[in-house]
């Protein structure tokens, strides 16, 4: 029996290419995209699409009702920088949307479901460097402590009523294909865009604030990895460390201009998202992944540079 897959939130920057990989290896049939909004032609178009806001529960079990999902992905959320804009409206999104979608998991015997995690559940007191996988963690952003509860409650689900729950802290996520939802890593997307349209970019960043990134496309791979990996080899059961390449604004600007050799970068002030990124960590330690599921990054520095410039150039042709 062919898997039948549920993503909700499936119009954002993982949504979006996440669709798009699910259907290319289970069918576009088996695949049922899910948002508040209509998504792009290409979407529509391979594959059942419901509106369904995940905060009302009945519209949610209508569906689950009449597709029975044997696997469902929660994506839908505020991000960092936009939650701390509407914090009770990220807190209500991020909590309320996972208690619906856990409970109806449960009451229709969905085999497995994913929700994202973030690195913004560490805080200031976190180690930066090498973050562990388990430390202290003393989010203070709404994005930040909303994910570590949804932590919590993932693994209380998990051990209380058996549901097959899997997670990952993502680092700051770089794609081409859409655009990112407002978050504090979203310079990393910004960039490119405007060093092929302006050559020029001015970063809500300082030059030197170094964060985890990874290339939407490990992104992905690493999320279907874990939920292809037999439930034995899970250890952790609130959320998987991942940690990417770590680069600050200006070594990613040295990268661009080795393509682009004009492109210059500035920098402005008291922005919101520094703070933000302040208390993040540096750089990850994902051992534990690398152990239970065989978790190893493809794209580096370089690698990812190359590929988003030369698909960013090639939609500017096409287009």
């Amino acid at each position: 029996m062919p898997e039948t897959i549920l993503v909700i939130g499936s119009n954002g920057q993982i949504g979006t290419e996440l669709v798009a990989e699910l259907r290319r290896i289970n069918g576009g049939s088996n695949v049922i995209a899910c948002d508040i909004k209509e998504p792009d032609y290409d979407t529509l178009n391979a594959g059942p699409f419901e509106f369904s806001d995940v905060l009302k529960k009945e519209n949610l079990k209508a569906l689950f009702q009449k597709y029975r999902p044997t696997q469902v992905y929660l994506l839908a959320a505020l991000l960092s920088a936009v939650g701390e804009q509407k914090p009770k409206m990220a807190w209500d999104l991020n909590m309320n949307g996972l208690f619906n979608v856990l409970d109806l998991a449960i009451e229709f015997q969905v085999k497995k479901v994913y929700w994202p995690s973030s690195i913004a559940v560490f805080g200031p007191h976190s180690p930066q460097f090498n973050t562990p996988q388990y430390c202290v963690m003393d989010p203070n952003t709404v994005y930040g402590f909303s994910k570590l509860a949804g932590e919590r409650w993932c693994e209380y689900y998990f051990n209380k009523y058996g549901l097959d729950i899997r997670s990952i802290r993502y680092p700051g996520l770089i794609g081409w294909k859409a655009a990112p939802g407002g978050g504090t890593t979203d310079y990393a997307v910004h960039i490119f865009h405007e060093a092929l349209q302006k050559g020029t970019y001015e970063s809500f960043l300082s030059a030197d604030t170094a964060l985890p990134m990874m290339y939407m496309n490990d992104a992905i791979r690493a999320t279907i990895q874990l939920m292809d990996a037999p439930a034995e080899q899970l250890t952790i059961r609130s959320s998987y460390n991942l940690g990417g390449i770590s680069f600050t604004p200006d070594t990613l600007a040295a990268e661009i201009r080795k393509h682009i050799p004009d492109f210059k970068i500035s920098y402005s002030d008291h922005d919101l998202r520094q703070a933000i990124a302040d208390s993040w960590p540096k750089s990850i330690d994902d051992s534990q992944a690398q152990k239970d599921w065989g978790w190893e990054i493809e794209y580096d520095l370089a690698g990812m540079t190359r590929d988003m410039l030369q698909n960013l150039k090639d939609i500017k042709i096409s287009n």
